[in-house]
């Protein structure tokens, strides 16, 4: 068992495997149906990894798991490592549930934790131990954020409800996670703040403090749809409720069936490998479906924004075209990326950039026919930079080149790939960093996709 001092760490290959693991970490893979040299089967870890190598950078998060003995906060800390994921856990806390059923308990906390806004963590005491800033917006910490050792109260100051409860206060001498708490800040009554904590146990089920986040409420994208206990949901977190409530059973599903499927517990009838190695691929299918709706419910909210910094157009035309070749060898379809000596500088947000690439490649190579090729060109004109994915498919109709941006537009196509909102996504993506998506080449002879981003000067 590991206490709140102890640093587990794991370390995972580029597809996902893990390669090595502290034995905590490793008896809950093995937990949910992985062990060494399978795909991590821990959904939420499993989340991190590939946030990590989509945005090709370090990521720190909060994370709560089930386990067989109960449930386990974990603060996770990630980061890319010679091509795969490094990933630390610098806060292990195991808490048995009594009286209630694991899922209750698991649902009201995953909905405190996945709150939007910056983070604190208080002790028994109710002293500030950290706070930590969060994504968009809502997560940037106050210009003067509560220090280490001051008191919760002395910064914020809690707004009972209309018949006088005071959620947080209820939740503390239950145990238990809260949720819509309204304080304001004490130096400032004017800025409030909505509220979200779950508690913290340690290994013999003493509670040591909450963790919870703080949002906002000039941030707020819309009222509570509905005001039921444990039920109310804002659109924000439906999204990553959604997210994690699909991933947690499709991540099981996939590395079991990848485990059946590869036969490393014993010899199988080739069919029924075959029908497990179906089942894997029909996962990782939900599971693409699972990030274009949460892509979707990020870029059609009013305050969606993305990073302005320089991106060289040429070099993630690259970077897609790496991680797609395996895939093309698979359809015998030879991906040519830009040379290497090729640059073209633009500006817009790294990691969408590169979304947007993967999403456009990876369609050209799903639509081409066998022994064919796609090329990926670069170009700068009337102050744009310009990336094209040109493929030998059948092309776009001259109707149908906007048509196909729209939400849930396949074009009438019956096949099990994609979800037909990737392109939807791209556009509204590329629109948000000043560019645009265009389509050319003609009917017959290909497709071609073009982004343009604003050159840089």
């Amino acid at each position: 068992m590991s206490g709140p001092s102890t640093i587990l760490r794991a370390s995972l290959s580029a597809d996902g495997r893990l390669l090595s693991a502290d034995a905590p970490i490793l008896g809950l893979q093995r937990e949910a149906g992985g062990d060494i040299g399978t795909a991590l089967a821990v959904p939420q870890l499993a989340a991190i990894a590939r946030l990590v190598q989509r945005m090709d950078g370090a990521v720190s998060r909060p994370v709560i798991a089930a386990a067989e003995r109960g449930l386990i906060d974990m603060w996770v800390r990630a980061r890319p490592d010679a091509g795969g994921v490094a990933m630390a856990i610098i806060d292990w806390h195991e808490r048995p549930v009594e009286g209630e059923s694991t899922e209750t308990i698991r649902r009201e906390a995953d909905l405190a934790a996945l709150a939007e806004g910056w983070t604190w963590q208080i002790d028994t005491e109710l002293r500030f131990e950290m706070t930590a800033a969060g994504h968009g917006p809502q997560g940037v910490l106050p210009a003067s954020p509560p220090l280490a050792g001051s008191r919760f109260a002395g910064f914020f100051d809690l707004r009972a409800e209309e018949d006088g409860d005071l959620p947080m206060l209820r939740g503390v001498a239950q145990r238990r996670a809260f949720r819509h708490q309204v304080a304001a800040q004490a130096s400032d009554p004017a800025r409030l703040f909505q509220l979200s904590g779950y508690p913290l146990f340690d290994l013999a089920g003493q509670l040591i403090g909450y963790r919870g986040s703080a949002f906002p409420l000039d941030h707020m994208v819309l009222a509570p749809l509905v005001r039921e206990p444990d039920v109310t949901l804002y659109p924000a977190e439906f999204g990553k409720r959604l997210d994690r409530s699909l991933r947690q059973p499709l991540g099981r599903i996939i590395a079991n069936a990848d485990t059946i499927s590869a036969q490393m517990e014993g010899p199988l009838r080739a069919d029924y490998a075959g029908y497990a190695n179906d089942i894997a691929s029909a996962g990782r299918h939900l599971m693409a479906l699972i990030d274009d709706l949460v892509d979707l419910q990020a870029i059609d909210r009013p305050d969606f924004s993305v990073i302005v910094e320089d991106v060289d157009l040429a070099d993630l035309g690259r970077r897609a075209a790496g991680l797609l070749r395996v895939k093309a060898l698979d359809r015998q379809v030879l991906i040519v990326p830009p040379p290497e000596d090729a640059s073209a500088m633009a500006t817009g947000e790294f990691r969408r950039v590169l979304q947007i690439l993967v999403n456009l490649i990876s369609n050209a190579v799903r639509y081409s026919p066998e022994g064919s090729m796609v090329r990926v060109v670069t170009e700068q004109a009337r102050g744009q930079a310009r990336i094209m994915v040109i493929d030998q498919g059948n092309g776009v109709a001259m109707a149908d080149r906007e048509r196909i941006f729209e939400k849930f537009e396949r074009l009438g196509r019956d096949d099990a790939g994609g979800s037909g909102l990737g392109l939807y996504i791209s556009r509204r993506l590329a629109r948000a960093m000043g560019g645009d998506i265009e389509i050319g080449g003609a009917v017959g002879e290909g497709a071609r996709f073009i982004l343009s981003l604003p050159a840089t000067n």
